[in-house]
């Protein structure tokens, strides 16, 4: 059996551009809607850094310019109604502050690395992540319990300090983690010597990508492969393009990056980079906005072939942005979930509360 488990990221542009209203709350409400007449399941990864500052410029100002009520309504509803919600945490935003001028979160980049903050910094992050949901959901669901992480930008690496954070913040699940993934700019990891592409982990607390018996963090990996460039050439991928082109960093901080203070390559550097992306495979997620249906299908079809032996029940995780789902990417995910939803007999929509951790300790 494998277990579905659709994980969104809950959050507005990385540059601080955006309104939460079109960019969290409209397109995670179409989201629902067509997971419930599926039957399937959203774990919502809600940004709780940027959450806290729409709360906090409404309790300073005397106005929800940003509709913080309007986003704890809907988790709570999303609670309510079995779907889970999770943490993220995108931190450069905890020591940002609103610009009226220029219309943008002005965020603090020297904690735009999560994994890079120490562990007393981390410690203070995620504890306070973990108490906002869990008193902001408890009221509509008793028993909710803040459980599982997802490190912005993907930042696990060095792992020692956020592991041990997690751990002693009470956390059993991280999946950030996607085999053959690297990024060496504005935040640092390579998880190309990831254990599995699909199969959970007991984390090693030296390095998360690494399997260690006595964990006790498990790392469920966002599922991913290598594939062709041209696997990636999807009217939805080309949307994230022009978002992400539309939507830049401020210029003060491009002009870090280009002078290399925030460990990006020189121009050449990038220029070989990007040859070597169009001549050599590349990380392909198991992206549902970006990704067409078919794409989905046939990758859940693979690790069905490759792991279906197994006598556990298989978690692919898929991952998503409420800020890129188009009406379009409505359109594009239908097969997938109808796909899914005709044979209850392989498959199911599911979330990680549901799964049995200590089954995945003795995976090969």
């Amino acid at each position: 059996m494998i277990s579905v488990i659709f994980t969104l990221d809950y959050e507005i542009h990385g540059s601080g551009m955006g309104s939460p209203q079109e960019l969290m709350v409209e397109p995670t409400a179409r989201m629902l809607r067509q997971f419930d007449r599926h039957g399937a399941r959203l774990t919502i990864l809600a940004d709780v850094a940027e959450i806290l500052k729409f709360r906090e410029y409404a309790e300073q100002h005397g106005r929800d310019r940003f509709g913080y009520q309007g986003v704890a309504q809907q988790l709570r509803g999303a609670v309510a109604s079995g779907h889970d919600v999770q943490l993220h945490l995108h931190s450069a935003y905890f020591r940002g502050s609103w610009d009226e001028a220029a219309g943008i979160w002005r965020q603090d980049y020297s904690e735009y690395d999560l994994a890079r903050l120490g562990h007393e910094r981390l410690s203070q992050l995620i504890g306070l992540g973990r108490d906002t949901l869990e008193d902001l959901l408890r009221p509509v669901k008793p028993d909710y319990r803040c459980f599982a992480f997802r490190a912005a930008n993907w930042s696990m690496q060095p792992s020692p300090d956020i592991v041990r954070a997690l751990v002693e913040a009470g956390f059993r699940v991280d999946t950030s983690v996607f085999k053959h993934g690297r990024y060496d700019e504005l935040v640092h990891f390579d998880y190309s010597h990831a254990h599995s592409d699909l199969l959970p982990w007991p984390v090693d607390p030296s390095d998360v990508c690494l399997r260690d018996q006595r964990g006790q963090l498990f790392e469920f990996p966002i599922y991913c492969e290598l594939q062709p460039i041209w696997t990636f050439l999807t009217l939805n991928r080309v949307y994230r393009v022009v978002a992400q082109l539309l939507n830049p960093l401020p210029a003060e901080d491009q002009r870090l990056v280009q002078q290399g203070e925030a460990g990006a390559p020189p121009l050449t550097g990038r220029a070989l980079a990007a040859l070597r992306k169009l001549t050599t495979s590349q990380p392909w997620k198991a992206d549902f906005n970006q990704c067409t249906g078919r794409q989905l299908i046939d990758s859940l079809r693979r690790v069905e072939r490759r792991y279906g032996h197994l006598d556990v029940v298989l978690p692919f995780v898929l991952i998503g942005h409420s800020k890129t789902f188009t009406r379009l990417n409505e359109l594009s995910l239908r097969p997938f979930l109808e796909y899914v939803a005709a044979r209850p007999e392989r498959y199911r929509f599911g979330t990680f509360g549901e799964l049995e951790l200590e089954d995945y300790r003795s995976l090969p």
